[in-house]
């Protein structure tokens, strides 16, 4: 993604500068994660994130370009643990682990009610 002023920690409220916010890197990141075992879900099935831990370790600046990497480290049934990371170009800007659950999508939003 290119960091844009609605990704930006004033915009999303967790910061004051007008930097990539913290929530917007793990967003991508969880999204990497998720992109990168959709094609190997069953029919009907999904991902959802149950834990994402990440340290955010350089500023970027608004029109910079940020991509994400996930890599599956560990697969127990349904729970998949990732390795995950962001740059700014080469330069590492955080990195941390995710886990997410293999889901159903018509019984998961059916416990909506």
């Amino acid at each position: 993604m290119t960091v844009t002023d609605q990704v930006t920690a004033i915009a999303m409220g967790s910061g004051d500068m007008a930097v990539l916010a913290t929530p917007a890197m793990m967003a991508l990141m969880e999204n990497a994660a998720m992109l990168a075992v959709a094609p190997e879900l069953p029919e009907g099935c999904t991902t959802v994130g149950g834990h994402i831990e990440s340290s955010h370790l350089r500023p970027t600046a608004v029109g910079q370009r940020v991509t994400a990497i996930a890599e599956v480290t560990r697969i127990e049934g349904k729970k998949i643990e990732f390795a995950v990371s962001a740059y700014a170009g080469d330069t590492l800007i955080g990195e941390g682990t995710h886990l997410r659950f293999v889901v159903d999508r018509d019984r998961f939003m059916s416990r909506l009610g």
